[in-house]
């Protein structure tokens, strides 16, 4: 197994849409879920932090463009999006292809053993 490469992202959380966006968490759709494993993506986490969610995922593929696009993809995955992406409001430059503005890692402390 590869070392895991770690992404961080984040967006804003349309603040009318809060508590639809939390209920549609509090259960993701076990397809889309089975999709990001299959494209190799382990310990995917969101946080929010007032009307700012924060993503993080460890990525073990070798190949992150081609397994992001098999996401993108995925018609359940597409579906899915159509329920969540507008409660949210994105951070990214235009222009930039993404959704989530993605975030540099700047400190990891790694586990010793």
């Amino acid at each position: 197994m590869n070392r895991p490469q770690r992404y961080g992202m984040v967006i804003r959380l349309r603040p009318e849409r809060r508590e639809e966006y939390l209920r549609l968490h509090s259960a993701v759709w076990p397809a889309v879920e089975k999709t990001m494993l299959d494209a190799n993506m382990r310990n995917f986490t969101i946080f929010l932090h007032g009307d700012l969610l924060f993503g993080y995922y460890e990525y073990i593929g070798d190949d992150h463009d081609a397994d992001q696009m098999r996401i993108a993809a995925d018609p359940e995955t597409q579906r899915w999006w159509t329920l969540t992406d507008p409660c949210q409001e994105s951070l990214a430059e235009r222009g930039s292809g993404s959704w989530w503005a993605p975030m540099q890692e700047v400190w990891h402390l790694e586990d010793p053993a």
